[in-house]
C-alpha cells in the first residue's frame, strides 16, 4: 500500500520524467474534485494527503536509505492540487469545463506549466527547501511552495488577460 501510494498508483515508476507523469496523472484527478466538490474539498484533501505522504516518504526512507526517490510522486500531486485549488479555484459543471471565457481550461493549463517549471528550476526557497530540509518534509516542501506559486502565478496571468482582452 505504501509503494502504491508514494508512487500515486504507480505513474512513478514510468522509465522517463516519472515527475511529469506523476503530474499529468495528477492533473484530471485534480479537475474532477474541483468540478463535483469544489476548491475547499481540494485544498483541505490535498493537506491531508500531504500529511499522510510526509509520514509515508519519512517510513520509506528510513527503510530504503534513498532520499527523495525519483519514484516518489505524491509530492507532484501534491503540488499539482495545491495549484489547482488556487486557480482555477471555482465551482464549475463539467458542461461548462470547455467554455473559453470562464478560463478553466486555459489556468489549469498554465498552472501544470508552471508548476512544472517552478519544480524542475527550483528558484529561490524551492531550491532551499529541496536541498536543505531532510525527510518527507523536504520531499513535500519543495512541490507543496512550488503549487502554491504556480497556483499564484496562474491566477495573476489570468486576470491579466482577462484585464488585456477588456482593454481592446
Amino acid at each position: 500500500m505504501n509503494w502504491f501510494f508514494i508512487t500515486l498508483g504507480y505513474s512513478g515508476l514510468a522509465p522517463k520524467a516519472p515527475g511529469t507523469v506523476g503530474t499529468l496523472v495528477s492533473l484530471p484527478l485534480g479537475v474532477l474534485v474541483l468540478m463535483y466538490f469544489g476548491s475547499q474539498t481540494l485544498f483541505l484533501a490535498t493537506a491531508l494527503i500531504s500529511i499522510i505522504a510526509i509520514k509515508a516518504i519519512n517510513k520509506y526512507e528510513a527503510q530504503s536509505g534513498v532520499h527523495d526517490d525519483k519514484r516518489i510522486v505524491i509530492d507532484e500531486l501534491a503540488g499539482m492540487w495545491f495549484a489547482l485549488s488556487i486557480a482555477p479555484a471555482v465551482m464549475i459543471s463539467s458542461s461548462e469545463i470547455m467554455i473559453w471565457e470562464n478560463g478553466f481550461i486555459i489556468q489549469a493549463l498554465i498552472s501544470f506549466a508552471l508548476f512544472r517549471y517552478f519544480d524542475i528550476v527550483k528558484p529561490s526557497i524551492i531550491g532551499r527547501i529541496d536541498r536543505e530540509v531532510s525527510g518527507g518534509l523536504g520531499v513535500m516542501g519543495d512541490d507543496i511552495i512550488a503549487g502554491f506559486a504556480a497556483g499564484i502565478s496562474s491566477a495573476l496571468i489570468w486576470q491579466g488577460l482577462v484585464q488585456l482582452k477588456t482593454l481592446l
